[in-house]
Parts: C-alpha cells; structure tokens; sequence
C-alpha cells in the first residue's frame, strides 16, 4: 500500500515524509504518542504556547536549512540567553563580560582574561581525564565551582570526577558583553509553536496516532515497500545485545496566577542543592509581546536515570555505550529495507538543524 512507514512523527520522520511524498511516492507516518512533533511538541495553555518536552529554540548557520524551515513556519527573532542561578547570585551564559564583572569585579577584557589564565595554571592538569580537569584547564576553579559543577553532575547523575574528559571538549568564552548563547547567523522559534511546523510539513500525509510500531511489526512493516524508523535502536532489536543508556527528564509544568515569574525564558540553577536543573517560562520564549497577561507557566526540569517507560532523551555518550551503539548500527546496516535515523535511531545528540540536515541527506539518498 505504501511506499515508506515512516515511524515517528517527530522533525526526522516529518522532513522525510514531506520531501518523499513531494517526489510521488505513498507514505504513512504513525506515532505511538497522541500527538505529532516529537519532542519539539508545542500546545496552547492560557494562549501561552508551552513546550511540553522542554525548551526548544531553532538555530543554525547552514542558510539552506534556514530557508527550508522557514518554508513551513514564520518564526519570531528570540535569541536565546540564559542566566544562571547560583545560591541567589545571578550570571550571564554563555561565559562573558557580565559573567566576570559580577564573579570577580574585572571591567575590561584583558582583567578577565588575566583572572582565567591564573586560575588555570593554579590547577592546571596536563592531560585531564576527567570532566572536572578539563573544565577547570579550560576556564578555572571559580566558574567550575559555581556554574558547571552542580548543574553538570545533576545533569547526568555523575561525579564530574567520573564523567569522560570530552564531554567539555571546549567552554565557549567570550570577552565581550554578548549574552547570546548561540554563535548562529539563523535563530528563533516559530509563531504559532512547533507543532505547526511539523504539521504544515505532514500536510497532505496520511498519518496514525497512538500506534505503537515494536507491538504490531510484523502487521505495520508489511504495509510498505521499506521502513524509516526513528525510535530506539536497542528497542527495535528487542535489546539483544543489552540496553544503552540514556538521561531522561522529568517536567513539573504549572499555571501561576501573575504575569511574570522569572523574567526571563530559562534560568539554569547551578547550585547542587536545587534538585532541578532550571526553570523555564514559556512565555518569554515570544519576542517582542508587550502584552503580559495575566498568567504564567512554568516547568521546572529534573535530570533522571533512564528506565524502560521513561522517554530516553539524551545518550550516555561515553566509550561503552559507543561500542554496544557500533554494535547495534552492524545490525541496521544488514536491514536492506529499513532505515534508521534521528537522535534515537542514531543514539546521537542532535541539534534541530542537524536533524533536518540529516534527514534531507537520507532522503534525498533513496530518491535519487
């Protein structure tokens, strides 16, 4: 009946719809949640549009992306700029001129820099191998003790001491008073939420909720010529060769009688006795409204061990599981009629521009 099951409804499975059945060819997408979008899912609350699966803001340096999301949404101009919340003092991310002033009082660039490189030296370790030496080689003792030590280790569930070296490759460090967090030329996040996006995609595809691929394979994976499948890849096959790891996430979302509770769309609380790891208000995420309102919502987020049940979000990527994935892709790659992408199919953390440049890649690949 058709071309391409397509499972998962999320941004992966949606560009590959959209771009297979625009060259002709018969695609159904299922989801086994009620909703399509993925993790970038958006729903209105109090005219607020709230991102259910935590804050997603779209950015990029690769126009041709930028052009191709903009086919489908018109997206605002928010610029992403986090504070972060240590024990009550407040600093600017990503690491800049705001962020020395206040942490040591310096005023000009070369103060700043001045305090970083003696603080490196003072705990400088040759060859880090640890999260914590690599850190503390790249921007010192005081900004790794406030502002990446408790967040990281709640974050992950780890010790820094016991988190690989390379998950801090680099800190970005800018000694300028620029709080955007991202270095993209291509930012912002659409008007009427994300949902809208992968909707405007999935326009004119046949697409099924609530229908969960891995309990009805055989029945599904026999409605089409081949299978794009975007969910986990230890899942598909059954976890044969033993379970990968993930970070999951726990929101605690709730409707707050005021117009403004923090100010500001993310605040990250870097302390380890704050049991969540940040803040966000949804509202914030809209730039320009002059209009409060008078609601707000907020969700707090708490980092978590995966379990089976939990929604896997972000891949334990150390040495082990990077070997038991390479094992797992042979696998994949001896399926001729399956096709596995996304974060989850690719057990890789993905930026949304990567995604859409991936998904471009594999379907373009199969069309031509």
């Amino acid at each position: 009946m058709y071309d391409y099951l397509i499972v998962g409804a999320g941004l992966f499975g949606a560009v590959f719809a959209h771009e297979a059945a625009a060259a002709g060819k018969r695609c159904l997408v299922i989801d086994k949640r009620g909703h399509i979008a993925g993790n970038i899912y958006t729903e209105k609350v109090e005219g607020i549009d709230v991102h259910r699966y935590g804050a997603h803001i779209f950015h990029t340096n690769n126009k041709k992306v930028w052009d191709y999301v903009n086919r489908f949404a018109v997206f605002n101009r928010y610029t992403n700029a986090p504070v972060a919340n240590y024990k009550g003092e407040l600093y600017n991310l990503p690491f800049n001129m705001n962020t020395f002033n206040k942490m040591w009082g310096v005023v000009t660039p070369a103060q700043a820099q001045a305090k970083i490189e003696e603080q490196r030296a003072a705990c400088y370790t040759e060859h880090p191998k640890n999260l914590e030496e690599q850190a503390i080689n790249l921007v010192g003792t005081d900004i790794y003790e406030k502002l990446i030590k408790g967040y990281t280790e709640k974050q992950w569930g780890r010790p820094c001491t016991a988190l690989p070296a390379f998950i801090i490759k680099r800190l970005p460090v800018r000694l300028t008073f620029d709080n955007n967090y991202f270095n993209a030329l291509y930012q912002g996040i659409p008007n009427e939420g994300y949902t809208a996006l992968v909707a405007n995609m999935l326009e004119g595809v046949e697409v099924r909720l609530n229908v969960d691929y891995l309990a009805e394979r055989e029945a599904l994976s026999a409605l089409a010529r081949k299978v794009v499948y975007t969910g986990p890849i230890d899942a598909y096959f059954g976890y044969r060769l033993g379970a990968l790891q993930y970070r999951s996430v726990r929101f605690e979302t709730e409707t707050l009688d005021m117009p403004n509770y923090q100010g500001n769309a993310v605040i990250n609380y870097t302390d380890a006795e704050t049991p969540y790891t940040r803040i966000i208000e949804h509202k914030h995420f809209v730039f320009g409204s002059t209009e409060p309102g008078t609601k707000t919502v907020i969700s707090r987020e708490y980092s978590a061990e995966w379990k089976p049940g939990d929604e896997p979000y972000y891949p334990v990527n150390d040495e082990e599981n990077g070997a038991l994935y390479a094992r797992y892709r042979e696998l994949a790659d001896a399926l001729p009629n399956v096709l596995f992408g996304g974060r989850l199919g690719e057990y890789k953390y993905y930026d949304m521009d990567r995604v859409i440049e991936a998904a471009l890649e594999r379907v373009r690949a199969e069309l031509a």
